[in-house]
C-alpha cells in the first residue's frame, strides 16, 4: 500500500467513526430556543476552547454522561462558544457574566446555572435538575 492510499483509507475511516454518546450540539443562533419550543430541557455551556475552567467542567460534565446515560436520553446539551457568541442576543438575555457559565433551561424559566464551578458535586446536582425537569 503507498502513502496516498494509507491517508485515503484513514481519512475515511476517521470521518466515518461514531461521534461519542456523550457529544453536544454547537450552538447556532435559535438553537436554544428551538429546542425549549419543542418542550426540551436544554443544558448550556458557555465555553471558550482556550479556557481552563471551561475543559475541567467539560471532563466533569462527559464523566457524568459516561456514568449515567440518561442524562444524554433525556437532556439537550448546547454548548456555545465564548469566542464567538459571547455578546450574542442569548448571552445577552441570559444574563451570561463570563465563560465557564453552565445554565439549565425548561420552558421559560431557568432552572439552574454554575458559574466558573468545577466541583464534580455542583455540577452534577445541576445535571440532575435537568434531568428531573426532562423526566417529569
Amino acid at each position: 500500500m503507498n502513502r496516498r492510499d494509507f491517508f485515503a483509507l484513514t481519512g475515511a475511516a476517521a470521518v466515518t467513526l461514531p461521534m461519542p454518546a456523550w457529544a453536544s450540539l454547537e450552538y447556532r443562533d435559535g438553537l436554544v430556543k428551538q429546542h425549549l419550543a419543542k418542550g426540551e430541557t436544554v443544558f448550556v455551556d458557555f465555553k471558550a476552547s482556550w479556557c481552563s475552567t471551561c475543559a475541567a467542567q467539560e471532563r466533569v460534565i462527559n464523566a457524568l454522561k459516561k456514568e449515567n446515560p440518561a442524562y444524554e436520553k433525556s437532556v439537550t446539551f448546547i454548548d456555545v462558544d465564548w469566542d464567538n457568541y459571547g455578546n450574542s442576543a442569548l448571552a445577552r438575555e441570559l444574563n451570561i457574566p463570563r465563560r465557564s457559565t453552565l445554565v439549565v433551561l425548561r420552558g421559560d424559566q431557568e432552572l439552574g446555572r454554575i458559574v466558573a464551578g468545577t466541583s464534580k458535586k455542583d455540577i452534577k446536582a445541576l445535571m440532575d435538575t435537568a434531568l428531573a425537569a426532562a423526566t417529569a
